[in-house]
């Protein structure tokens, strides 16, 4: 969801600036966890003892700030042309995370929403796209996976989905994946009865 359906950077930024400077910790400390469970970055960064508190605290930031959370290109399209019982949003997020920045953004809400709350484990593990597909009724392999974070494209192969990678938040040299595309505006959906098909724009 987080830099492929919607920016939320601003807030993101704002929400872990604040936070990491309460708990000490670096900007080059944070790097490369775009993507990951914040229970997982946390995990990395603290101690046990201090996990359940600082998991609270950015919970508690994160959900109070959604200033600045807005759709990106092509996902309001996307999100309308496709039914809405064959998509889901698989997010590191947790659920009240994931329903505060859906509607910040107002983007259409898909049926299914997967969040790190629904599975035992997280980004970089396949978890969130076996239960989309799951709920979706699809097997792994009939699924398109969208994501923008080299995290994400993990969990995608490990599950057995086909990827598509946008480079909204990481260059695409980092990004290994079955089509890399700037945004969602830069392909069409079409609809069938067997599937969905996805070509580039014209």
């Amino acid at each position: 969801m987080d830099g492929t359906l919607v920016d939320s950077t601003p807030a993101v930024v704002r929400a872990w600036t604040t936070w990491a400077e309460e708990h000490g910790i670096t900007a080059e400390q944070l790097a490369g966890n775009h993507g990951m469970p914040a229970a997982s970055i946390i995990a990395r960064l603290l101690p046990d003892a201090e996990r359940e508190r600082a998991l609270a605290r950015i919970v508690e930031l994160e959900t109070t700030d959604v200033g600045g959370v807005v759709p990106l290109p092509g996902t309001v399209e996307t999100l309308t042309v496709l039914p809405r019982e064959r998509v889901a949003i698989a997010t590191s997020c947790t659920r009240p995370l994931a329903e505060v920045r859906i509607g910040a953004s107002e983007i259409p809400r898909p049926e299914v929403v997967v969040t790190v709350d629904d599975v035992e484990r997280g980004k970089p593990a396949p978890d969130p796209f076996l239960a989309a597909a799951r709920d979706l009724g699809f097997p792994p392999e009939r699924c398109l996976v969208v994501e923008d974070a080299p995290a994400g494209l993990s969990a995608a192969r490990a599950a057995g989905c086909a990827t598509l990678a946008v480079t909204t938040t990481t260059p695409r040299a980092e990004l290994e994946a079955d089509l890399v595309v700037g945004t969602l505006a830069d392909v069409r959906w079409h609809v069938r009865d067997g599937g969905i098909e996805v070509a580039l724009a014209d």
